[in-house]
């Protein structure tokens, strides 16, 4: 009995300190392959929300330098411990009384879905005197619980932005519908590539055009995205 029970603890042992060198080898695999398989032209942001900072570490360690989180205290914890040459993307819903805690170091804000947040986003941006680039989030999707402002607000919301000198908008942002109809997925990619292409035609100096996550980011390059936002591709299963 005693050999049996030491046995057990021997192999729980030897499957914990292996553990982490698994998820070592897979996420430096993951972002490897990504890499390889993407055009020039298109950025990764690797999403690390629910993931541990070692595990980030491990993407860094791989030469990946754009992280996205959905929430700002997590994001703002990481960034107190992570290294400081992380680009951190902020990719979820923003309220605007939390814009203060990441607008001192936040590379940039892709989920800007109200002409209020634009206006606290400048506010906080000044008080830490700098210039925030952000992205706008266009609604896309048919799935009401999305966020994102319409064809028209966007347009509102960019002539506003020219007022407001601690921000720049340098793109726009959408999310399709979870859905496994890929036409239809492709419909509202290709609806939001044709409104970023008129804005450019309207001298708007647009740069980011980030559509894409796990799921989908191959149909959103096919229709002109230059930004995708992966997560369980890098780093597995999300945790909940």
């Amino acid at each position: 009995m005693l050999i049996k029970s030491w046995n057990v603890v021997r192999f729980k042992s030897f499957e914990s300190a292996a553990k982490p060198q698994i998820i070592r080898m897979e996420i430096e695999k993951n972002i490897t392959s990504l890499l390889e398989g993407l055009p020039s032209t298109v950025e990764l942001v690797a999403v690390s929300k629910t993931k541990s900072n070692e595990e980030i570490l491990e993407a860094y360690n791989a030469g990946q330098r754009k992280f996205g989180e959905n929430k700002i205290q997590d994001m703002t914890r990481k960034y107190e411990i992570l290294p400081k040459d992380i680009q951190w993307h902020m990719i979820g819903h923003v309220q605007s009384n939390k814009v203060k805690y990441m607008a001192p170091y936040v590379s940039l804000i892709q989920g800007v879905d109200s002409l209020k947040l634009l206006k606290e986003i400048n506010k906080q941006a000044q008080k830490n005197n700098r210039i925030i680039d952000c992205l706008l989030q266009i609604h896309i999707a048919k799935e009401e619980s999305k966020f994102g402002l319409s064809v028209r607000e966007s347009q509102q919301a960019i002539k506003i932005a020219k007022e407001l000198p601690h921000l720049r908008i340098k793109g726009l942002m959408g999310m399709a519908t979870f859905t496994d109809d890929q036409k239809q997925i492709e419909r509202e990619f290709a609806g939001l590539k044709s409104l970023y292409d008129q804005l450019i035609q309207q001298k708007i100096p647009l740069e980011v055009l980030s559509m894409g996550m796990s799921g989908d980011f191959l149909i959103a390059i096919e229709q002109g995205s230059n930004m995708i936002r992966v997560g369980s591709k890098i780093f597995g299963p999300r945790n909940y």
